[in-house]
């Protein structure tokens, strides 16, 4: 019997998969646990509908992962710092620190998690920071730490 697996199936098969079981498995172990259901046209109709409204939703977090990058790419976001006499910051700037200076700055949202520095900032200057947005698409923007 063919089913489609609702969820993971350890050794049977992955959510969303179509399968060839037994008759036995499939009615009373998968479909009596709700881990999958008989692959009826109507089945596979909606199984084609979810599949391509999930492949639209990563087409469109894609599209906008690429806005966000052209928006911000190559940019200098500046950050204002209170220091000591010897130049050091008290405390330093982190990625969340970015994340909405580049909101305020450009009007991007972007999830600190997603900012990768090389190192703390705790001194003035300049730094870069990798932004990865998405797979395959990642922005970069120099962070310009002045006295203020």
């Amino acid at each position: 019997m063919k089913v489609i697996f609702l969820q993971d199936v350890k050794g049977s098969g992955k959510k969303g998969e179509v399968k060839n079981v037994s008759d036995g498995y499939a009615r009373n172990f998968l479909i009596g646990k709700g881990l999958a259901v008989e692959a009826t046209p109507k089945n596979m109709n909606l199984l084609d509908g979810q599949n391509a409204s999930a492949q639209h939703k990563k087409d469109v977090e894609k599209q906008n992962a690429e806005n966000t990058a052209k928006a911000i790419n190559g940019k200098t976001v500046k950050a204002i710092a209170k220091a000591g006499s010897n130049g050091r910051l008290f405390g330093s700037i982190t990625a969340g620190n970015i994340a909405e200076l580049i909101e305020k700055q450009y009007g991007q949202k972007i999830d600190k998690k997603k900012i990768s520095l090389k190192g703390d900032i705790k001194n003035f200057g300049t730094y870069e920071a990798d932004i990865k947005l998405y797979q395959g698409v990642s922005a970069k923007v120099t962070v310009d730490v002045t006295e203020g």
